[in-house]
């Protein structure tokens, strides 16, 4: 898995940043793994998030609930992403989101602490970072962009051309919730495209 991480950060930083056999032996060495079942928590909200967590295999989902027990999900992490509370890991606070598996998952973990440490040590990790803020927050003025503007055949277009292979893995209901549609809604919209 930790082979799979390396990979990852290589394809990245485009060519920008190598590997050398100590940083992977570092990286190797600062990374736990951790196998989720279907159903199990990564993260149940009011606790606080401790980990990063690079995906290797499985499909994960983060989301809210309401006073009415309403679903949200913000987001689904699936091969070659990370998962985890930002905002929780960065102030130690209890996290307002829960982190379950859609699928029986494989994740490489690591501490705040470590992955400072680990990204001052490497060069091709400190790059990483600086993409992965850099997309993130396109992702995020995208998806703002979408929820307040977009209809909702638009947002399932959306949805599928950014995350094509999503709607085979995921259930209706799951979609429609990340898209901020009703479940009827989406059906509707689907069945316009068959």
């Amino acid at each position: 898995m930790h082979d799979m991480l390396c990979d990852y950060i290589l394809q990245k930083t485009e060519g920008k940043a190598t590997l050398s056999k100590k940083e992977r032996q570092l990286i190797a060495s600062s990374f736990i793994s951790r196998t989720l079942k279907k159903k199990q928590y990564f993260l149940q909200e009011g606790d606080v998030s401790l980990y990063h967590g690079y995906v290797c295999k499985g499909c994960l989902r983060m989301y809210r609930r309401d006073d009415k027990g309403q679903e949200f999900i913000s987001q689904f992490a699936t091969e070659n992403w990370w998962i985890g509370d930002r905002e929780s890991i960065a102030s130690g606070k209890a996290s307002k989101y829960n982190i379950d598996a859609l699928e029986d998952s494989e994740l490489l973990l690591i501490t705040k602490a470590g992955f400072e440490t680990l990204t001052q040590s490497i060069p091709a990790l400190q790059l990483l970072t600086q993409i992965i803020s850099h997309n993130n927050i396109i992702a995020s003025q995208n998806r703002i962009h979408a929820a307040i503007s977009y209809s909702a055949e638009e947002k399932y277009l959306d949805f599928l051309c950014t995350y094509p292979d999503m709607i085979e893995r995921l259930p209706q209901h799951m979609i429609a919730s990340y898209l901020g549609i009703t479940r009827e809604t989406l059906n509707r919209v689907i069945k316009q495209f068959k």
